[in-house]
């Protein structure tokens, strides 16, 4: 008997806790969306972007350049990463440092970001960009293209951070931001690899930020994941909108200010446009 009562006491009690910090969240959130926090600088930090050689990373780089920080392009396609690199110089600012990687390597992975260490210094940053989008009907994927979706979209992101991650613990401070999607939110039609590469980029971001939360590891060491919705980069061919003066294409630049944005200041989880999770989460 005394047994049940305890066990009832501490239920009662746990779900007390949680009504109050429901409560305590709710309102947190509402005020920082009324007074959103102070944008901490990024002057200084080793930021490390893959898939700076065209769209949203080439604007991250610049933008992240434009702010005081060291800026690391890591890119397949040394052309466009050059590109990058040359805008960011004519813009006077030589902290920029161009490697050529394919990330879905883990070899290559573990090569690039040894060198990144002895040549520029610890990244404190992590944005993984890179991902590709083929958009086809599901039974007209082939095998390898799947692999190859998967290879880039989620298992880079496993490569950089478990050579960048370690750094980052011993010296408890750092940011890893990754990009998803709102194909990492919603199925949809003609990118079901896309989609599922993408739930799992949300799904590892998450995992891994409770997982040092409740190890108490990297306590100074923030998370950020990314929803874009579509983004004028080139991914989306020729897109069917129904409203388009609500759900209209996106520039890189509005897209690469809205991360650093987040980045500043420490938000989990955008979309982008930002009220796209809020009416997804309202009608889910």
């Amino acid at each position: 008997m005394l047994l049940k009562i305890y066990s009832i006491t501490i239920i009662l009690l746990d779900v007390f806790v949680l009504l109050a910090k429901c409560f305590y969240a709710t309102f947190e959130g509402l005020y920082y969306l009324i007074f959103p926090p102070a944008e901490k600088s990024v002057a200084g930090e080793v930021v490390l972007i893959t898939g700076t050689g065209h769209g949203i990373g080439r604007e991250l780089a610049i933008q992240f350049a434009e702010l005081g920080a060291t800026v690391v392009c890591v890119d397949i396609n040394s052309e466009g990463n050059d590109e990058t690199i040359q805008m960011i110089k004519d813009k006077g600012l030589n902290r920029v440092y161009p490697y050529d990687c394919d990330v879905s390597n883990e070899e290559d992975v573990q090569d690039v970001v040894e060198l990144i260490t002895k040549e520029v210094g610890p990244v404190t940053v992590l944005v993984n960009n890179a991902g590709i989008m083929p958009c086809r009907h599901f039974m007209d994927y082939k095998p390898e293209e799947i692999q190859k979706i998967f290879q880039v979209n989620v298992f880079a992101h496993f490569w950089l951070l478990r050579e960048i991650l370690p750094s980052m613990i011993k010296n408890n401070y750092g940011h890893i931001v990754a990009l998803s999607s709102m194909a990492g939110v919603i199925g949809l039609r003609n990118l079901v690899p896309y989609c599922s590469s993408k739930f799992a980029v949300r799904g590892m971001m998450e995992a891994l930020a409770e997982e040092l939360r409740e190890e108490c590891i990297g306590t100074d060491i923030n998370f950020t994941c990314i929803f874009p919705y579509m983004v004028n980069t080139g991914l989306c061919k020729k897109p069917r909108v129904r409203f388009p003066g609500m759900l209209a294409m996106v520039s890189p630049k509005t897209a690469a200010k809205l991360i650093i944005q987040a980045v500043r200041r420490n938000t989990m989880a955008i979309s982008i446009p930002n009220w796209y999770l809020v009416v997804h989460d309202i009608v889910r």
